[in-house]
């Protein structure tokens, strides 16, 4: 029996390679809408999915489906609730990610600090001088508040202590003392916010934290510090954080993730001079891109040879 592998969007050569090698055959879907994804899943056992919406009509419309694979360490865009009942195993490549957010992060943390990108656009308009009244500041000494303490988190503390020497502290509810380098401070939710000279987040999107940094937060924070978010647009409450932007409640923020993608032409976090964004591409490197695509059919692998994956965000019942 030959199994069917869809694959909505492009994805590294490496993953694809992979499947065929295995004896897979690969389908190529014909987009990446709910609608596209309904009509190719028909006749499939496996997707090896990127951003495209997994949606319960599209779980129940794959009858053969046995796993859905994602293509990095999120899985919000999936319902691995319907997925679970209808016995489909949802996986990720939670270590994909890792070094390629961490480095993107290390460098967001020096851009904000140096002011690079202002004094880039300055330079390219004739003005040389611009520098003269918008200094940087030396991170030496300074303190980083992580958010989140999972691969991503300890991965970026380890780069900034060791390259920077830094302070670092840190909020995750799950984090045991015990567990982690003892260069980094575990600290309450107001705490990180309030004595962090940078804040960044490494959380997944889950339901219970859609918004969760808003007002309060950018209150808690100096007037001279910066905010960072790599992770997932949602987790900000965005007109709360434009709004501390604009009145100057905060420094500045790099911005790599919005409520909604791609954001508005007009949305102010794309035009304010104290905010650097970038089109979601923390992750967006050769070496990241190979590893998603190779872990993600390794795990589907797995799946339809009968064995169970290295990576399950859920456990589906049996059919």
């Amino acid at each position: 029996m030959k199994y069917k592998v869809l694959i909505p969007q492009a994805v590294a050569k490496e993953g694809v390679e992979l499947l065929e090698q295995k004896g897979y055959e690969i389908k190529i879907g014909k987009g990446a809408t709910e609608a596209d994804l309904i009509e190719d899943v028909v006749d499939c056992d496996a997707i090896l999915l990127r951003t495209a919406p997994c949606t319960k009509a599209v779980l129940e419309a794959g009858k053969k489906l046995k796993i859905v694979a994602r293509h990095g360490a999120g899985y919000n865009n999936v319902d691995i609730d319907v997925a679970a009942k209808l016995g489909i195993w949802i996986t990720n490549a939670p270590d994909s990610t890792t070094n390629a957010v961490a480095e993107f992060t290390l460098g967001a943390i020096l851009a904000a600090s140096k002011r690079t990108f202002l004094l880039s656009k300055a330079m390219k308009e004739g003005n040389f001088f611009f520098k003269n009244n918008h200094k940087g500041l030396e991170l030496e000494g300074k303190t980083l508040g992580i958010v989140g303490l999972g691969r991503i988190g300890r991965k970026l503390a380890q780069k900034v202590f060791y390259g920077l020497d830094m302070k670092i502290q840190a909020y995750d509810p799950y984090a045991i003392k015990e567990s982690i380098p003892e260069y980094i401070q575990l600290v309450n939710w107001d705490e990180i916010f309030k004595t962090s000279d940078f804040v960044t987040l490494h959380v997944p999107l889950t339901a219970n934290n859609n918004g969760f940094v808003g007002k309060k937060e950018f209150n808690l924070m100096k007037n001279s510090a910066y905010f960072i978010n790599c992770a997932r647009g949602e987790v900000v409450n965005e007109k709360d954080l434009i709004e501390a932007l604009e009145k100057n409640k905060i420094a500045g923020a790099f911005v790599d993730v919005y409520e909604k993608e791609p954001p508005d032409i007009d949305n102010p976090l794309l035009k304010l001079d104290n905010v650097i964004a970038t089109p979601h591409i923390a992750s967006n490197t050769e070496e990241c891109m190979a590893l998603m695509s190779f872990q993600a059919a390794s795990e589907i692998e797995l799946v339809l040879s009968g064995k169970k994956p290295n990576w399950p965000v859920n456990i589906p019942i049996e059919k």
